[in-house]
């Protein structure tokens, strides 16, 4: 038995945990038809298979039909998500993880034009920031209707083999009943006391307990604390919580702290790279030893020190480590195995998240496994036979292309023209805020390291460099360089730089600064954040309906929060045509793509983020003795499976291109291009 305190069992009810760590309830977006079906299972059993003692599911599962899912959730009102739910118990059990299940009524954070098309239903009239939907107030009868779905749902999930349910009381229906923020009913469920304010969710969890019975676990998470004038207090909080302890109907807490009614409150819930971590960790704390009830809590435990300290401290009982998993699923049996220092990091990012609140699916910035476990190893497996791979360059793509070959076993060497490694994002950590962003070159150098890939540095590889090296392989990962070009104008504008020039600091911000922003990706933004952090006069431009489209709602709040401090000003669809000299200063021809209007306004620095062009000399000049003549089978790669075409038989080696050297995009293409080309080879 390990001392850690973090592989200590925890008995919760009847169910033993087998040790400390758990995946809090989220929604990565995975279900097909609104049913947990074989990816969905595939993601969570990976990480029961890896250690992680309690996988709690859905975020959230949605209990009635007026509550149409926001993030492709579970549809619990199906009684077909019985057989679902069962295999995906069956999967993680087979581990020996526990496995709940999060369900909940949406109330105002969905919309009413998706689904059945029904009013979403709320206890006040304002709309909910987020998902933008005017709610109908709830009658009696709805109260009474949602009372029943959530039992029905509960039983559903007793009968699919669930370990328990988490009752989901925060930002959600009964927290719209619980806060003084969103409760404008009258009568038993009013706004007039905290009696009548709970009285909703004491019913709801009365109905579900009466319906599975006393020895079902059932929990709840929900707000202790909305941090915000006029809602719940943390004093108020710590009352609810004695409340909902003497009903002897709950089992355990899940604390919260803030609200999810906006892209900035819900950053501050949830919070992401560069803000402070495990901030609401020593509030949690405070529930459990008020109430002395079994506490759960996540909010940026990204690492597991933090965790750790979390447990051995008496804060948490369970703690979770969420993001964390979808960056590595194999934290707990690495550090059963003394391999913390293994560790894929949670680099805060939250790519994840962003895409779930953009409509999309939830995937790891850098690790490109998560959410694809049917097609793509989270473990790479050795390769039958050793092959030469000479990859170039050595940013995010080139440095998952060398890890994964090496992890085959192949003899790997890269070349990089630079002195150091990490490409683009040796430039986006240049922000002292975005400076964890180096955790995805440096848990690949380390990572190569322990496998023997030799690094050629400030080399500027030719052909003739990789050619004399006889690879079997030759990986192009050279990305790409600035894009200066306005739309469909011919050439480059004139008197302009991109925004490189400002984060790498080669170019000083003064005076009056245009960044004009034609990608809408995180370069624009992190200029303009470091111009006026340096006293510009700064306006970000675009010629979209939206300021940085690309960046999204959670990564876009520290943006906003500091370029609203500094008095930045956002203009949108505004095109900028050209730029002249005029004296000292820089004249920009600005139209439109709404009509034929134009004007002229003078800048001392227009500084352009139009994506890259890729760098792909190089893999022209290889491409005539590569046997593959640099094709790429598509149907194999989509398949995960391996190249084998060879269109020219005198050719000597496989040439592929990978990441910016093929288009410009993002990180977590570039490596899911690596990952999906090598791991087969």
């Amino acid at each position: 038995m390990s001392n850690d305190p973090l592989l200590q069992p925890f008995q919760l009810k009847h169910l033993t945990l087998r040790n400390r760590v758990m995946t809090t309830s989220h929604e990565p977006a995975y279900p097909e038809d609104g049913m947990p079906k074989e990816r969905y299972i595939a993601y969570h059993a990976e990480r029961a298979k890896a250690g992680v003692a309690l996988t709690m599911t859905a975020g959230s599962a949605v209990v009635s039909r007026d509550s149409p899912p926001s993030f492709n959730n579970v549809l619990a009102y199906k009684d077909e998500v019985v057989p679902w739910i069962r295999q995906l118990t069956d999967a993680c059990h087979a581990y020996g993880c526990a496995v709940m299940i999060q369900l909940t009524h949406l109330g105002r954070r969905t919309g009413w034009n998706k689904g059945d098309w029904l009013p979403s239903i709320s206890s006040g009239p304002h709309r909910e920031p987020a998902h933008r939907a005017f709610a109908k107030i709830v009658e009696d009868w709805d109260i009474a209707r949602v009372i029943a779905n959530f039992a029905d749902a509960a039983e559903r999930m007793k009968q699919g083999g669930m370990d328990g349910i988490e009752i989901e009381a925060y930002g959600h229906l009964i927290d719209q009943f619980w806060s003084p923020l969103t409760n404008a009913l009258d009568g038993p469920y009013g706004a007039f006391s905290l009696e009548t304010r709970m009285r909703f969710g004491l019913d709801i969890i009365d109905a579900v307990r009466e319906r599975v019975g006393p020895d079902f676990i059932v929990g709840i998470r929900y707000t202790a604390d909305e941090a915000a004038k006029g809602g719940i207090t943390p004093e108020v909080g710590l009352e609810m919580a004695q409340v909902l302890k003497a009903t002897g109907k709950i089992d355990f807490f899940n604390v919260i702290r803030g609200r999810v009614h906006s892209d900035p409150a819900l950053t501050d819930v949830i919070p992401l790279q560069g803000m402070a971590s495990a901030p609401h960790l020593d509030f949690a704390g405070a529930v459990r030893a008020a109430t002395g009830l079994p506490t759960f809590h996540a909010a940026r435990i990204p690492d597991v020190a933090t965790a750790r300290h979390a447990i051995s401290a008496g804060l948490l009982d369970m703690v979770g480590m969420t993001r964390a998993h979808m960056a590595d699923p194999h934290i707990v049996r690495k550090v059963m195995e003394g391999r913390e220092d293994d560790i894929r990091p949670c680099v805060g990012a939250t790519y994840c998240l962003d895409r779930i609140y953009q409509g999309g699916e939830a995937l790891c910035i850098h690790n490109a496994a998560t959410g694809r476990e049917l097609q793509m190893p989270q473990v790479i497996s050795p390769a039958e036979t050793r092959r030469k791979i000479v990859v170039v360059g050595a940013g995010p793509g080139g440095l998952e292309a060398a890890r994964v070959c090496a992890e085959r076993g192949h003899d790997v060497t890269v070349f990089e023209a630079a002195d150091q490694p990490g490409g683009q994002i040796r430039l986006t950590a240049q922000s002292p805020r975005k400076r964890e962003m180096i955790g995805i070159i440096d848990w690949r150098m380390a990572q190569c390291a322990a496998r023997n890939v030799r690094f050629q540095f400030n080399t500027y590889a030719e052909a003739a460099d990789v050619t004399a090296l006889a690879p079997d392989v030759a990986i192009i990962a050279t990305g790409g360089l600035p894009n200066l070009e306005l739309f469909e104008t011919c050439g480059e504008a004139a008197h302009v730089i991109s925004t490189w020039d400002i984060l790498s600091g080669d170019v000083k911000p003064a005076g009056r600064v245009l960044i004009y922003d034609e990608s809408g990706d995180n370069p624009g933004l992190q200029a303009a954040e470091m111009a006026a952090e340096v006293g510009a006069n700064v306006e970000v431009m675009t010629p979209d309906r939206s300021i940085a489209p690309e960046v999204m709602g959670m990564n876009l709040t520290p943006y906003l929060r500091n370029l609203q401090k500094f008095g930045v000003r956002l203009t949108v669809a505004e095109r900028l045509l050209g730029v002249v000299r005029d004296g000292n200063q820089l004249a920009a021809t600005i139209g439109t793509d709404y009509s034929d209007f134009t004007k002229v306004q003078h800048y001392d620095q227009v500084v352009v983020n139009y994506g890259t062009r890729p760098l792909d000399d190089l893999y022209f000049d290889l491409r005539d003795g590569s046997s593959n003549g640099g094709q790429l089978d598509h149907d194999a790669f989509i398949a995960g499976g391996p190249q084998a075409l060879r269109v020219n038989p005198d050719g000597a080696y496989q040439l592929f291109r990978i990441g910016d050297a093929v288009s410009s995009r993002n990180t977590h293409a570039a490596i899911y291009d690596a990952l999906r080309l090598c791991h087969v080879m």
